[in-house]
């Protein structure tokens, strides 16, 4: 039974809704193309000229990485698990600190447009290569996850097409990215945000209205073990706990805002480097409020089926359905609305494979077409424009993939945790141990990603037992078991307990790296492939002569990047400007010129006022 012969279907007013939030994109990437005589440059197209500002830079983050994944993910990840996945407010903090206190002042210092760049200024050409084609392997399989995840809610809800959808998406990005470049990205990822939040709210508010208030929502979420937020639990191989998601989510995460190239591509094409640090934590605000309402409108899907779970019943197929059903069966009767959920699932797919198109382009231009050949800018302007059809069309491809995968949210993560965090390991190499060489770096970046493979392959081939996720409760005691889909699948829900037994009892059988290596928590594979790299990568250096090599100032982190120097200094400067006044003595040989008082000879024996007087030149 689909979810739209069930609860309702779309309307007119829903499709108006929808249609017009493509419209209103694709009209900002020809805006975009013809706005100042168009892209002139490759630079202008990939990074917006370096002119951008840090309110729709850090709208633009917050759109780029709060996909359909989370949109369609995060709230039935706290259906089934709870709303421990809250924690992950924690970890954006964490994130955000170190992505522009650590790496965001050496990029934006050497003034690169592909964060492959620095790999080659900080080791060689080959480590550039490397970094590179990784970025493109993982990018491209993050763009199919999300670009079948609201092609996956468009068909549950309205029975369009799923291959349709697929295509649709991929058309839409690849026409706004390759028409307008970063500006026009930027730019409908600020529309798009304000979609997410609109989409949410709607959800959310109908929700508390229909369950009579927060309070009935919140308890039934306490009843139901959902307000599990504080899990101390130290074990590496449960799914989410406290330690999982903060530890593990940070090195995620910081491979994701540090140095993913379709992150940091954004805010180094702020104008200045307050700007671009500011992109950052005013993003941070963006990453929290999505959050909050993520979780709350799984807590709302839980109170709002806690007896009759749909996915227990067989009325959906996958829990990634459950949030479209929930849209449908709340708002049938608001037409225009499920429409606007709908879009709210698509902007965040628009956003992040328009981000990740733009991102493939500047790469591929930067570092693979820049360097062996001599073309003028108009041409690699152009060749960008090439690139970014490119690539819309291989992320269409790739979505087939994801649809042979499994959960969306943990799949999206798992495909960054097993190749951003080598990436990041390496990044973390050059950037922060000034000793490393080429050597160590490209030892450790083979053995992070042999390790990272190892262990997220192996998770895929053999799944964790119910002991690891650890889902909660789901019931179906409130539904109606006269309809055949019920009966069916109530007979499926009393073998789930037999099943998991004879898993528990076949544990004992299972090879020993299945239930101590396999099982680890999927947040952790960053983590692993991170370390691995920093541990090899340092060992390597040592044995190859790395404390001998002599680097130019400025390609690691220097102290004067470091923010509580900054104030330091800024400090000191004042208390020494303080001291130079009170040593003053005024000299009678000098005449200011006039009898205003406020104008003093002090003024011109100042080092940094020797040539200006109240802003005219003497």
């Amino acid at each position: 039974m689909s979810a739209s012969s069930a609860v309702g279907a779309f309307v007119v007013w829903d499709y108006v809704v929808f249609a017009g939030m493509l419209l209103i994109s694709a009209a900002i990437g020809i805006y975009y193309a013809i706005a100042d005589g168009g892209q002139k440059t490759s630079k202008d197209f990939l990074m917006g000229g370096r002119s951008m500002t840090a309110v729709p830079v850090a709208l633009s983050l917050t759109a780029s990485f709060m996909s359909a994944v989370t949109v369609l993910g995060t709230p039935s990840e706290v259906y089934r698990f709870g709303a421990m996945f809250g924690i992950f407010a924690i970890t954006y903090t964490c994130v955000v600190i170190i992505s522009a206190e650590i790496f965001l002042p050496v990029f934006y210092r050497l003034g690169i447009t592909s964060t492959y760049e620095y790999l080659e200024i900080r080791f060689n050409k080959v480590i550039r290569l490397c970094g590179t084609i990784m970025f493109i392997i993982q990018t491209i399989l993050y763009t199919g996850i999300v670009i079948y995840a609201p092609a996956l809610a468009l068909n549950q809800v309205t029975g369009f097409h799923l291959w349709g959808a697929v295509v649709s998406t991929g058309v839409i990005c690849t026409f706004y990215c390759t028409m307008g470049g970063l500006k026009a990205v930027v730019w409908t990822d600020v529309f798009q945000v304000g979609v997410m939040v609109a989409g949410f709210t709607s959800v959310v508010i109908r929700a508390v209205v229909v369950q009579g208030g927060i309070s009935p929502i919140l308890n039934d979420s306490y009843h139901g073990g959902r307000l599990n937020f504080w899990d101390f639990d130290p074990n590496p191989l449960r799914r989410h706990t406290f330690w999982t998601i903060v530890f593990g989510g940070t090195f995620t995460w910081t491979g994701i805002y540090g140095v993913n190239q379709a992150q940091v591509q954004r805010y180094i094409s702020c104008k200045t480097r307050f700007h671009a640090k500011m992109s950052l934590y005013v993003n941070l605000l963006g990453l929290w409020a999505i959050l909050a309402c993520a979780v709350f409108a799984g807590l709302c899907l839980y109170s709002v089926y806690k007896d009759c779970d749909p996915w227990t019943a067989n009325i959906v197929s996958a829990p990634d359905q459950l949030m479209p059903y929930l849209v449908l069966d709340l708002l049938r009767d608001f037409p225009g609305v499920p429409g606007l959920f709908v879009a709210c699932a698509y902007s965040g797919t628009l956003s992040t494979v328009s981000s990740s198109i733009n991102a493939l382009a500047a790469v591929t231009v930067e570092d693979l077409i820049k360097p062996y050949f001599n073309l003028s800018e108009r041409q690699l302007s152009w060749i960008s424009k090439g690139m970014s059809l490119l690539y819309g069309v291989l992320c269409i491809g790739m979505a087939a993939l994801a649809s042979l995968m499994g959960s969306l949210l943990q799949a999206a993560l798992s495909v960054f945790g097993m190749i951003g965090g080598p990436l990041l390991g390496l990044f973390a190499l050059g950037i922060l141990f000034p000793w490393a060489n080429p050597t160590g770096g490209l030892v450790g970046l083979v053995c992070g990603f042999a390790v990272s493979l190892w262990v997220g392959i192996g998770s895929q081939v053999y799944s964790a037992l119910p002991e690891s996720t650890r889902p909660l409760h789901l019931s179906i005691a409130g539904c109606n078991l006269s309809t055949p889909a019920v009966d069916s699948n109530w007979t499926a829900m009393t073998e789930m307990t037999p099943l998991t037994t004879t898993l528990l009892n076949e544990a004992a059988d299972r090879p020993y790296l299945v239930d101590h290596w396999y099982s680890l928590s999927y947040l952790y594979f960053s983590t692993v492939g991170t370390l691995v790299v920093l541990a090899v990568g340092l060992i390597v250096s040592l044995l190859t002569g790395g404390r001998k090599q002599h680097l130019e100032y400025g390609k690691t982190l220097v102290k004067e990047d470091l923010i509580f120097y900054s104030l330091f200094s800024s400090y000191k400067a004042n208390d020494e400007k303080q001291v130079e006044m009170l040593n003053w003595k005024p000299s009678p040989s000098k005449v200011s010129g006039t009898v205003n008082p406020a104008f003093s000879d002090i003024e011109l024996d100042l080092p940094e006022n020797k040539e200006k007087v109240s802003g005219v030149r003497i």
